[in-house]
């Protein structure tokens, strides 16, 4: 790659957008993987209890489902995917708004649903974000962008990860969720001001077309046994590093941090290793390309996981936590980025809402599935154990790299 060209992968109005879609993306997540986790503990809930709710998580694995449904139809306003992100997001700000006038202890039930009703919202947030991304991005610059979009989506954690439990110690528990939901002002703005990726697109003309092509498509590019192969290397690679994070917050309050100390020096750590590892990662993959990417970034992403177990050795050390949640966050970081831009270069941008909906539904299962039963496991072996058993299941993802993206080969 010429110089004149890496400038113009790293300085132009696409990486600007995939900032914001990656935001605004990331917000819903984590505040049901982080806030609502940290918010049910404070009340009382028992870790079983919170581990369950990772149940909630279903329509991120199933969102494969209705995106067809999206992809078909066109809203009456904004145009193909436009109309679709100020839905999806209008609804997350309403949803987000809401949950925080529940009470745990009284309707635990009514949390759920609720909680299932923005998992849902986001999903299908992301079915739309994540066709936009691919139709507005050359595939010389999948590796930049979708590290520039996962790292703010990692990045909008700071928000119900951090800045909402320092305000949860000074302010009720609705006020919290209301200034979490307003944040969701920031993926309406970028939808009202963007254009679509495709001045005129040819959306499938039926529901069979929508529902079908996309998977015949996949099946003839790869062939059955390399298809298969991408689909198990989509679950496993994410998988150790998912489960160690599923019960993240609840993990510091149980070392004997306060809310306060969590959400200053764990997510500021985080911040700093965040914006390292997206600029360190997005960069390096345009010269490293996304199948040697993989394999470093999988190793950082594996080790960062002891951090947490000698956290759970040490306890109650500020600078260890710091350290622990900075180290996790770039290795973690890394990792997703170049497993999101893998999944970006597997997407036919033709088929790019469906595809990009079934591999992304896929690498959630772990955050669904497993993650359920996080908090059973943790109150068996004891967090040591648990962060241990999280790093033997980062290996086989990693081990089918040998087949998928070989060292040597790279197409991007």
């Amino acid at each position: 790659m010429t110089g004149s060209t890496f400038k113009e992968a790293i300085l132009n109005r696409r990486m600007l957008i995939c900032v914001f879609t990656g935001f605004t993306s990331g917000l819903p997540l984590y505040l049901l993987i982080q806030l609502v986790p940290a918010w049910l503990r404070s009340e009382g809930v028992g870790l079983a209890e919170i581990g369950f709710f990772a149940l909630i998580g279903f329509p991120y694995t199933w969102k494969f489902v209705w995106s067809p449904v999206m992809d078909r139809f066109t809203l009456p306003f904004l145009g193909h995917r436009r109309g679709w992100m100020l839905l999806t997001q209008v609804a997350l700000m309403v949803s987000i708004a809401a949950m925080g006038f529940i009470q745990p202890a009284l309707s635990i039930w009514a949390v759920a649903y609720l909680a299932a009703a923005v998992a849902f919202f986001s999903a299908s947030q992301d079915i739309v974000l994540d066709a936009y991304r691919r139709e507005l991005l050359p595939d010389a610059e999948l590796g930049l962008g979708n590290a520039i979009h996962v790292q703010t989506y990692r990045l909008a954690g700071l928000v119900p990860g951090s800045l909402a439990l320092i305000l949860s110690d000074f302010l009720p528990w609705h006020t919290v969720f209301v200034v979490v939901a307003a944040f969701m002002l920031v993926g309406i703005g970028l939808t009202l001001v963007v254009d679509e990726a495709i001045a005129e697109p040819s959306p499938p003309k039926t529901m069979r077309e929508a529902v079908i092509e996309p998977f015949r498509e996949f099946l003839d590019r790869k062939g059955a046994q390399a298809a298969a192969l991408i689909l198990a290397f989509l679950f496993f690679y994410k998988l150790g590093d998912s489960m160690a994070t599923a019960l993240q917050t609840p993990f510091f309050i149980d070392m004997g941090f306060s809310r306060t100390e969590i959400g200053s020096v764990a997510k500021f750590a985080a911040l700093v290793a965040s914006i390292f590892g997206g600029l360190f990662g997005g960069v390096v993959m345009i010269k490293l390309g996304i199948n040697r990417a993989l394999w470093i970034f999988g190793f950082v992403q594996i080790v960062s996981i002891l951090g947490f177990a000698l956290l759970s050795v040490v306890g109650d050390n500020l600078w260890m936590l710091g350290a622990a949640n900075a180290f996790e966050y770039l290795g973690v970081g890394l990792g997703t980025a170049a497993f999101v831009a893998f999944i970006a270069r597997t997407t036919n941008p033709s088929f790019a809402a469906t595809q990009f909906a079934l591999f992304t539904a896929l690498a959630a299962v772990p955050r669904t599935v497993a993650n359920s039963v996080t908090g059973l496991i943790v109150e068996q072996v004891g967090w040591t154990n648990f962060f241990f058993l999280c790093t033997a299941l980062a290996i086989p993802g990693m081990l089918l790299l040998f087949k998928i993206a070989p060292w040597n080969e790279d197409t991007v």
